[in-house]
């Protein structure tokens, strides 16, 4: 019987072998007791009874009329190695103050977030940087957070504060951006609370979907990045297994021979509680290195009311897809069962989209009266993969607040590829050239100090300012690629 089969059939048992501690460090995330969100955090002022006072999802444009509250959001992060087996095997994880995944920063709309970060990594040592997923960065785009283009790396032994406004508002996430950190365990969730554009009763908060190698990411990036006639050449890894906030079980027996790493095969997995007839926010989100994943609860429909930062009109679906980065904010209404039933949360990566040993994860929901201790018995929605490698139909996902784009006074068109070089390495191009990062001398840096001279493997593409542009981006590859700007 495989993994899955054991998990389904309670061959496994769905109490932990591992303690929290063991499998995700200081976090609370996947227990029952990790804490529910509020509605919106109540130290600031609250003109009409709320933080953003009057403004609202259907009447207000999200991208210019964000408030100033005038209230500080301080957090301190410590950057560590630590070993840790989210799904029982043991290995080195970069954790923030301990934790896998990393804290939740939360905020209302118009607050300002101040975050400073300590890099301790060693064993090697190694810089790092924090990207703030999906802000705007209006007036503090030194601090997104990208090496060689906002900032250099924070060197190993120092700290460095980043200062912005929580100028959307919704669900996302943070992550390094050096290297492939944060397939290494360097993320965690970001909430914003602002307006809502559908009633609901209880925020779940974040449902992290993220896939998970067991190697460490360092060595995933010299795989990548070695020559088509070195050993270790290996340019599309598999992962080996997919989790929800941080937790799934592993099939230990299908470690490598001679691999002698701890390794638990009923680690547990994540568990949430529902209030029968309430409806529950879930803040969904793809946290994951390369998996498109497709999201569903047994027995349940789901109300989609936000993807990113955008509110959309509300619509309902039994499965959700999200790639790489993407957040959908869904709500699940607790009606398909008794107040002691118990249900199966699932979320697949697409096998035809990505490689992968282990696709499958799950999460046990219980309703209020439900034994914590039992297995769910839910049967999964017939919900086939399309094999489009695409988002839910986009005909679907009608903004709130629609926005007319500006006429483009430039239109670029832009194709990703990918190659073996003459000297057997795999290169990804992107109009094509290639970029290569300078760590010393940060591409805005230079804009500031007047350079505007740039070596043509930086790929930087000058569109002048105040200006609309148009980016057409064609993927003729056979993998989905997401763009983030």
């Amino acid at each position: 019987m495989s993994l899955i089969g054991h998990i389904l059939s309670g061959a496994l048992g769905i109490v932990a072998s591992l303690s929290q501690q063991q499998t995700n460090g200081a976090s609370t995330w996947g227990t029952l007791n990790n804490p529910l969100l509020p509605q919106f955090l109540t130290n600031n002022p609250l003109p009409w009874g709320l933080p953003w006072g009057p403004l609202t999802a259907k009447e207000d444009n999200p991208y210019t009329s964000a408030p100033n509250t005038g209230v500080i959001r301080a957090y301190d992060f410590t950057i560590k190695r630590g070993q840790i087996a989210p799904d029982g095997y043991m290995k080195d994880v970069l954790l923030i103050n301990g934790q896998f995944p990393g804290p939740m920063l939360e905020a209302n709309w118009g607050d300002t977030f101040i975050i400073t970060v300590h890099n301790q990594i060693v064993g090697p040592e190694e810089g790092t940087a924090l990207h703030w997923h999906g802000l705007l960065q209006k007036g503090s785009p030194w601090f997104d957070g990208v090496p060689a283009v906002q900032q250099c790396p924070i060197a190993p032994g120092s700290s460095f504060t980043y200062t912005f406004k929580a100028d959307l508002y919704g669900s996302s996430w943070y992550h390094s951006h050096y290297s492939a950190q944060f397939a290494g365990g360097l993320f965690g969730p970001m909430i914003i609370h602002g307006p809502s554009n559908a009633p609901y009763d209880i925020d779940i908060g974040p449902v992290m979907l993220s896939d998970y190698y067991h190697t460490e990411y360092f060595k995933l990036v010299q795989g990548a990045m070695a020559s088509t006639s070195e050993a270790n050449f290996n340019p599309a890894p598999a992962s080996d297994n997919n989790l929800i906030n941080g937790k799934m079980n592993f099939n230990c027996s299908t470690v490598a021979a001679g691999d002698k790493t701890q390794c638990s095969s009923n680690a547990g997995i994540s568990k949430f509680k529902f209030t029968t007839g309430k409806t529950h926010r879930l803040r969904l989100m793809n946290l994951g290195g390369e998996g498109l994943q497709r999201f569903s609860i047994d027995g349940h429909n789901m109300t989609v009311i936000a993807n990113d930062f955008v509110p959309i009109k509300p619509y309902t679906t039994n499965v959700v897809t999200l790639g790489i980065g993407q957040r959908s904010d869904v709500l699940v209404t607790a009606n398909a069962g008794k107040s002691d039933s118990a249900f199966w949360m699932r979320s697949n990566i697409s096998t035809i989209c990505g490689i992968t040993t282990q696709p499958a994860a799950l999460a046990a929901i219980y309703y209020d009266k439900a034994d914590t201790t039992k297995t769910p018995t839910s049967t999964a929605w017939d919900v086939p993969d399309p094999g489009t490698c695409a988002n839910d139909d986009l005909s679907l996902t009608t903004p709130y607040y629609p926005i007319a784009p500006s006429t483009p006074s430039v239109t670029q068109t832009l194709e990703i590829n990918f190659h073996i070089n003459t000297t057997g390495h795999f290169l990804w191009t992107l109009g094509a050239n290639t970029f290569r990062a300078d760590y010393n001398q940060p591409i805005l840096l230079l804009a500031n100090e007047g350079n505007f001279t740039y070596p043509t493997d930086w790929n930087v593409q000058n569109y002048g300012s105040n200006t609309t542009i148009r980016i057409v981006v064609n993927n003729p590859g056979p993998a989905a690629h997401p763009m983030h700007l």
